[in-house]
């Protein structure tokens, strides 16, 4: 009977456990949802957006590994990138003065504008030979993780909102438009799939640190 207790007693808890761990996470604490705090939330995004800004910066360098053969050219390239008509703030004082309403829109237009490029770049590496399963994996992690950090970001926003630290004022969400054309050679696809990843790498970083600096100026006392 002590046996039978004990069991009893240790599937009850995993199954607590199962319930809480598996709640979905929201802004209003809906029924079923599990509420976190500004800084909790926070807290998330952040690292979720370093572990994608670690993922992209493995796989630059491992395109780079792959395709040594036209490195020369890579130093040749212009590397203009798709969401340079994205209006960031440029340097850390910059993104300092900036409002919370336009740096948070910011750094989700710059989500959004990474979500088709990256789909389409998964699939032109999943078909390319040369490149390892492993690389093709990362390409579709990416891809996810973009998809999930926009998703972090919008409910950290509606949070704000709901508690009046920033307004209900921003404007819809209108990405930078790119694609990737198709190429007659696999030089040129290369060089084509390696510019994208410098300019997501690049636009990763800028997500990472405009959070952590709208983190700072709202809940200061964490880590600031």
């Amino acid at each position: 009977m002590r046996q039978v207790s004990v069991l009893f007693l240790v599937l009850v808890c995993l199954d607590l456990e199962y319930r809480v761990t598996s709640s979905p996470v929201c802004a209003h604490g809906d029924a079923g949802c599990h509420l976190l705090s500004v800084s909790d939330l926070f807290g998330r995004v952040i690292q979720h957006s370093n572990r994608m800004h670690s993922l992209s910066s493995d796989l630059h360098s491992e395109f780079e590994r792959y395709f040594l053969p036209v490195r020369n050219q890579i130093g040749r390239t212009t590397r203009k990138c798709h969401t340079s008509r994205i209006l960031t703030p440029n340097g850390k004082e910059n993104a300092q003065r900036t409002d919370r309403e336009e740096l948070t829109q910011v750094i989700l237009r710059l989500l959004v504008s990474w979500m088709d490029p990256l789909l389409q770049f998964h699939q032109s590496v999943a078909h390319n030979e040369e490149l390892s399963n492993f690389s093709s994996n990362k390409a579709l992690e990416l891809s996810d993780m973009v998809h999930e950090l926009k998703s972090g970001v919008e409910k950290m926003a509606e949070k704000m909102q709901l508690l009046g630290i920033i307004s209900n004022s921003l404007n819809g969400l209108f990405p930078a438009e790119a694609s990737l054309s198709s190429s007659a050679s696999n030089e040129a696809r290369h060089m084509r799939d390696y510019e994208l990843l410098h300019c997501f790498r690049r636009d990763s970083d800028k997500v990472q640190n405009y959070l952590k600096i709208l983190k700072c100026r709202i809940v200061p006392e964490h880590g600031c």
